[in-house]
């Protein structure tokens, strides 16, 4: 499990998910990159990271797709996209790997959402991939850890109703 922040501001939250994974930053770049590794942890689909490129990602049984232009792609530091489909509101997504050791990289996921979204299921559910991600890096890939998803979104929620939230500026 890793580090979590949250933030409020004009009627949105933003939520920065951390894990310090034990991989060079090459290999994570390819898991968030090649649609042969997606499947693994994320959904079925692709992200161009190309000019005009787009992330397109069918999460299937949930109904969820993701359809977005990719606004910022650097290879192995940064890749930018929304978690929207056309027509929905924007839900940026922010990947960002940071080199912490030879082997080791520290990957920062910022996840923006409406706060009429839900956003305690939103960022568990990015929390959940986050997790499966780790796995699949490892070389076993699980299933969505819905047990995971649960505890997460029950104190992000009680973190969010509370207010336990930093004041972006």
């Amino acid at each position: 499990m890793g580090a979590r922040a949250l933030r409020s501001a004009d009627g949105r939250v933003e939520g920065v998910l951390t894990r310090d994974l034990p991989c060079p930053a090459e290999k994570i770049w390819e898991y968030l990159t090649d649609p042969k590794y997606l499947p693994l942890w994320l959904a079925q689909g692709q992200v161009e990271v190309g000019p005009g490129g787009f992330a397109r990602l069918d999460f299937g049984q949930s109904g969820s797709v993701i359809d977005s232009p990719v606004t910022q792609a650097i290879p192995l530091q940064a890749l930018d996209y929304s978690w929207s489909a056309p027509g929905e509101p924007e839900r940026p997504l922010r990947w960002r790997l940071r080199v912490v050791a030879p082997a080791e990289t520290r990957l920062l996921l910022s996840v923006t959402t409406p706060e009429a979204d839900d956003p305690a299921r939103a960022l568990a559910g990015w929390d959940a991939h986050l997790e499966m991600l780790a796995a699949a890096l490892e070389g076993v890939p699980v299933k969505f850890p819905f047990q995971h998803f649960q505890a997460v979104r029950a104190a992000l929620s009680v973190e969010l109703l509370q207010g336990d939230l930093q004041s972006a500026s």
